[in-house]
């Protein structure tokens, strides 16, 4: 980023620097005479895919689509928790999951557009809750008039903290995603009201808990083995990456020298778009060349090996979040409508 701010600020207003990418909107910036000095408090972390926390360089001159990730910020040191879940355009199984930060447009890859719907936001200045008070009164009217006298008293206590716990879980009901599956690929979701709205809450708490706080979970308990790789420790090279699955033996290859075993089957089932929770991690962290020259040339300092021990309880922590996942979505199954 450093080098792309200077190359920005002294380019000539006309002229063209190839050894960074313009698009459209970084062009008319700089046409405007729009110019801001490199600062590292901009660095801020970000949810760029499923379960993969990445850098983002918040800048309003340098991103180049801004979308909403101004009104995530709730305060100096804190920003809003979101649902994310697909748009109508999106060319992947439907999904929906919690993050805590400025989501990426396309957290789910190419072709599949995501909408984010956090539980507060910043306008004007002001923090105002997404969910309105006429919303809030619905659910109140709608349990208060199906509860017992002796359970009327509960009603008042459902607040629009737990309305979005609610909504959460219902985003994840297995009958609910498969019964109006045409329609999430179409329109925006809605939300019907389920018997016991307090069991459905608490499934919606604990699930965004795990999902938000996937790094800070108890790590399954994997089996790691370690071969060493003769040949490449000979060639005084690194092993070799490979970050491979193999669900039906529960087993991931990190790299020509360590696996992890005793990955239970239930971890793969946990998708989201096409992909389980724990082959997006493998596919972030794989070691791929830039596709941009500059970058390829003087910025390409990614080498897995750095990263291993990283990934290896990253992986444990996100098996943990999986077989969760999984466990109370099965529990949603049975559950009363």
């Amino acid at each position: 980023m450093a080098f792309l701010v200077t190359r920005f600020n002294t380019e000539k207003v006309g002229s063209v620097d190839t050894t960074i990418k313009w698009s459209r909107n970084l062009k008319r910036r700089h046409e405007q005479g729009k110019r801001e000095p490199f600062n590292s408090a901009n660095i801020v972390r970000a949810a760029y895919r499923p379960y993969y926390a990445t850098y983002l360089y918040d800048s309003c001159v340098f991103i180049d689509e801004l979308g909403i990730r101004e009104s995530l910020l709730l305060s100096d040191n804190l920003r809003a928790r979101s649902i994310v879940a697909s748009d109508p355009t999106a060319q992947k199984p439907w999904l929906a999951c919690a993050v805590s930060g400025i989501p990426d447009l396309h957290f789910v890859g190419a072709a599949a557009g995501t909408v984010c719907l956090p539980f507060a936001s910043t306008a004007d200045g002001n923090v105002s809750d997404n969910i309105t008070d006429w919303g809030l009164k619905q659910f109140q009217q709608h349990y208060k008039s199906s509860t017992t006298d002796t359970d009327a008293s509960k009603v008042l206590e459902i607040t629009k903290e737990a309305i979005f716990h609610y909504c959460y879980a219902v985003l994840h009901d297995p009958l609910y995603r498969e019964k109006y599956a045409l329609n999430l690929k179409r329109e925006f979701p809605r939300i019907p009201f389920y018997a016991d709205f307090w069991q459905w809450g608490t499934w919606g708490e604990t699930l965004m808990t795990l999902h938000i706080g996937y790094e800070s979970v108890e790590p399954f308990g994997l089996q790691r083995t370690d071969t060493p790789d003769e040949k490449t420790r000979a060639a005084a090279l690194t092993p070799k990456a490979l970050l491979r699955a193999d669900k039906d033996a529960g087993i991931i290859t990190l790299d020509s020298e360590t696996k992890l075993l005793g990955i239970p089957a239930d971890a793969w089932n946990y998708k989201l778009g096409n992909r389980c929770a724990l082959e997006w991690v493998l596919d972030q962290y794989k070691e791929k060349k830039p596709k941009d020259p500059t970058i390829r040339e003087k910025f390409d300092t990614y080498r897995f090996a750095d990263y291993k021990e990283k990934v290896i309880d990253l992986l444990a922590r996100v098996t943990t979040v999986s077989v969760e996942t999984v466990r109370i979505t099965q529990a949603m199954e049975q559950a009363t409508r």
